[in-house]
């Protein structure tokens, strides 16, 4: 396992060699948008990475809530801070583009507004989880689960509802010369979002292990505690 992550490591780090030359270097620039076009290669991958995790989170929610796994729970946990991350960067460098093409840096928008009501989601997930008190990883999960349903109202918005957002096709109706740019970047994303979920469980479960031992530990500590003590011996 551990080489199968410094695998995705290395296969990180190329791309942070490989992506910015394809998006900086390679990629035509549009001359209606000028440089701020570059945003695009890191906005709808950093999307993506938020939808991925979003569904991700989904699924360890549902392992936990129907199932009982404590894996699911963990990576539920994991996800849920990622979905996060992920999306503090889509709410950056969305208005970031929008302030170049629409003159303004937010507009609410049914695509605008969708995202954002599923990035306060996953806010309320990770304060759930902190807050919620016995029944906290129940009602995150319950959330997670609520979150998910809305990544694809966000994917079918722009055809649902009349919008300013540019269409799903933007993707497949690219320039030829942009597109390796665009696909190297989305499979960067991807790998990094798998590492950093790696790393994300793995210190869940640390954790998982930590707790159980100080539990077990302070079980000890009791039982010595109420234990009498033993007779003197006067022999």
């Amino acid at each position: 396992m551990k080489l199968h992550f410094f695998l995705l490591c290395f296969l990180v780090a190329c791309g942070f060699v490989v992506a910015p030359y394809l998006i900086f270097f390679s990629a035509p620039v549009l001359p209606e948008l000028g440089l701020i076009q570059k945003i695009f290669f890191f906005h709808v991958p950093s999307a993506w990475a938020m939808f991925l995790s979003a569904f991700v989170c989904a699924f360890g929610s549902a392992a936990f809530l129907f199932k009982r796994r404590r894996w699911g729970d963990e990576l539920a946990t994991a996800a849920a801070e990622l979905t996060v991350v992920f999306g503090v960067l889509v709410l950056t460098t969305g208005p970031l583009w929008a302030r170049k093409a629409w003159g303004h840096y937010w507009e609410w928008d049914v695509r605008l507004t969708t995202v954002f009501i599923l990035f306060l989601i996953f806010i309320a997930v990770l304060l759930a989880r902190r807050y919620g008190g016995p029944a906290s990883r129940r009602i995150a999960a319950g959330l997670a689960l609520f979150g998910a349903a809305d990544v694809p109202l966000v994917y079918l918005s722009v055809k649902l509802w009349r919008t300013i957002h540019p269409k799903t096709t933007v993707v497949t109706s690219m320039h030829p010369d942009m597109r390796p740019a665009f696909f190297v970047s989305l499979t960067l994303f991807t790998l990094l979002y798998l590492v950093l979920l790696w790393i994300r469980l793995n210190l869940e479960r640390s954790r998982g292990r930590l707790d159980a031992l100080a539990v077990t530990l302070a079980e000890r500590s009791t039982l010595c505690t109420l234990r009498p003590p033993a007779p003197p011996d006067y022999r």
